[in-house]
């Protein structure tokens, strides 16, 4: 594979990770409310569900949707379906205070490593960018070494940026930031991620 055709993917990846969507916002109200390691096991969930994603696409996902499109509805019904429970849930939680620094009750790495998963895994850009755009920049026939750097790339960029917002927003001066603004905040991003869930439901 030509390095020009990975680095086109690594830039579309980054695009596509750096745009705010549900992961940002977990990965913000994660970290601030609960530190660095929890804001670094989410982005770890979020980069094993990106890697499932890509292998997928590797493997013929949209060959897959275009034999039977019902299947790709029922992923985007379901992923819009989550996305509006993370808004309610948002929306519900807005006027709990935010614990101080390190007082968080502890989620534990599995439960916090499983939301990262699924948050992405239901997440209807991922299943957009995967199906459509990222097929289209894949390699015609790529080898297994090709396959890994797709994989290897995917990954890092995925868990390096969510690392770096959990690292920022854990820190003191973000963290007091987004505390102050929680209610308004989370209502915003909740009602976002509902109204976005609704709008993918129904086209």
């Amino acid at each position: 594979m030509a390095l020009a055709t990975l680095l086109t993917l690594a830039g579309l990846q980054a695009l596509i990770v750096i745009s705010p969507g549900p992961a940002t916002v977990l990965s913000i109200k994660t970290s601030a409310a609960e530190g660095a390691r929890a804001g670094i096991i989410l982005s770890l969930g979020f980069a094993i569900a990106a890697v499932i994603w890509a292998s997928a696409a590797l493997m013929g996902l949209s060959l897959l949707f275009e034999v039977a499109p019902y299947l790709q509805g029922g992923l985007r019904v379901v992923g819009a379906a989550f996305l509006v429970w993370i808004g309610i849930t948002l929306w519900r939680q807005a006027d709990t205070p935010m614990p101080a620094s390190g007082t968080a009750p502890p989620r534990g790495t599995w439960p916090t490593l499983r939301l990262g998963i699924i948050t992405d895994l239901a997440n209807p850009k991922a299943l957009a960018y995967f199906t459509a755009v990222f097929t289209g920049f894949m390699p015609t026939d790529p080898s297994f070494a090709d396959a890994a750097a797709i994989i290897a790339v995917i990954f890092g960029i995925e868990f390096v940026w969510y690392a770096l917002v959990a690292l920022v927003f854990s820190r003191d001066i973000p963290r007091r930031a987004y505390g102050r603004a929680k209610g308004w905040l989370d209502r915003s991003f909740g009602a976002i991620l509902a109204a976005l869930g609704i709008r993918i439901a129904v086209p």
